[in-house]
């Protein structure tokens, strides 16, 4: 069993920073595959950025590139999404979410477990 926690979200102004991490537990979870994604009012949930287990390979939705870096602590047991020059269309609920699969799935049904999710707003 996987379980995750994701904190670091608050209220920021346009432009702005913040760092989002997801601290996960579990003999296994080291080997997953680690993503974030979101959900703005009104929307469906939409997949952010992704990481695999070893950290060497990461996967971008369109709107994150250039702006959100996804990574992973050497013990694999917190991942970090930074995300930097914030949009007010980036207020959302991020959630981290945890697969077995060697690949960066961008469906969110793929998925196995998540985290109970982290509010961030941008105020513009």
């Amino acid at each position: 069993q996987v379980q995750l926690e994701e904190s670091g979200g608050g209220l920021v102004q346009a432009g702005g920073s913040l760092r989002l991490s997801c601290a996960g537990s579990g003999s296994t979870f080291r080997s997953y595959t680690m993503a974030w994604f979101r959900q703005g009012p009104g929307k469906e949930r939409e997949f952010v950025a992704g990481i695999r287990w070893s950290g060497g390979s990461t996967w971008y939705a369109d709107s994150a590139k250039g702006r959100f870096t996804i990574s992973r602590d050497n013990a694999g047991i917190v991942v970090y999404l930074e995300m930097n020059s914030l949009k007010a269309e980036d207020t959302a609920v991020y959630y981290c979410a945890a697969d077995r699969r060697s690949t960066i799935p961008t469906e969110a049904v793929l998925y196995d477990y998540w985290g109970q999710g982290t509010q961030v707003t941008v105020s513009s």
